[in-house]
C-alpha cells in the first residue's frame, strides 16, 4: 500500500471537502501532520498509517435511532469491539443502527467509508449529530482521522480537537466506555 511521508501543510488538488477541512484547521490554528495513502476501508489497512504517524487511528461509527431523527458519531479505538447494547445504555438511547450513506453525506459531508470527526464542521449550525468519544480516545494525546476522504489521514492533538475544533462546531462530546 502506498503511504506518503508526513507533511504539515495543506495539499493542493484535493476534493473541495478536504480543502475545507485544511482551511478550517489553519483558521483555528490547529497544527496537524498529514499523510496521503491508498484508499483504506478497514482498520487492518490502517496499520502502516498508524506506524508512520506513531499513534493509532480511531474508528468512526455513524449511528442513528430507529426513527432516523437522532444521529451519533462514535470515535473509539480500533482494537475495541463495538457493543451496541452497552453504548445505547450509556447514552440513554433505545436501539441504534448504522446511519445510511445518504444521511452521513447530508449531515457530515462524508461518503461511506470516510466517516470522520472533521465532518462535524458541516453540522456546525444544525447540531443534528451527537459526538461520542470512548474515554481512551478522549484522554489520548493525539486524534488521527480522515480529512473527510479515505485517501489521507490527519494527526492532531486531542486537546486542540476538543478546545478549538469542537468549540468552533459547538459539539460537546459525550464520553463513553467501550
Amino acid at each position: 500500500m502506498y503511504v506518503s511521508d508526513i507533511m504539515t501543510t495543506a495539499p493542493s488538488g484535493h476534493s473541495e471537502m478536504e480543502q475545507k477541512v485544511f482551511a478550517l484547521l489553519d483558521e483555528l490554528e490547529i497544527p496537524y501532520e498529514r499523510i496521503e495513502h491508498d484508499a483504506v476501508e478497514t482498520m487492518e489497512q490502517c496499520a502502516e498509517i498508524n506506524e508512520k504517524l506513531g499513534t493509532k487511528m480511531a474508528k468512526n461509527i455513524f449511528l442513528t435511532n430507529r426513527q432516523g431523527d437522532k444521529f451519533y458519531l462514535l470515535l473509539m479505538p480500533d482494537d475495541k469491539s463495538f457493543n451496541t447494547k452497552s453504548f445505547c445504555e450509556q447514552i440513554a438511547s433505545p436501539r441504534l443502527s448504522f446511519g445510511s450513506g445518504e444521511q452521513m453525506e447530508e449531515l457530515l459531508g462524508c461518503t461511506p467509508g470516510c466517516a470522520s470527526a472533521m465532518g462535524l464542521m458541516n453540522d456546525k449550525d444544525a447540531h443534528k449529530v451527537t459526538l461520542c468519544m470512548d474515554q481512551s480516545i478522549h484522554r489520548s494525546e493525539y486524534l488521527v482521522c480522515h480529512p473527510c476522504a479515505h485517501t489521507g489521514s490527519l494527526k492532531i492533538k486531542t486537546f486542540d480537537f476538543l478546545r478549538k475544533f469542537c468549540k468552533y462546531t459547538g459539539h460537546r462530546p459525550t464520553v463513553v466506555k467501550m
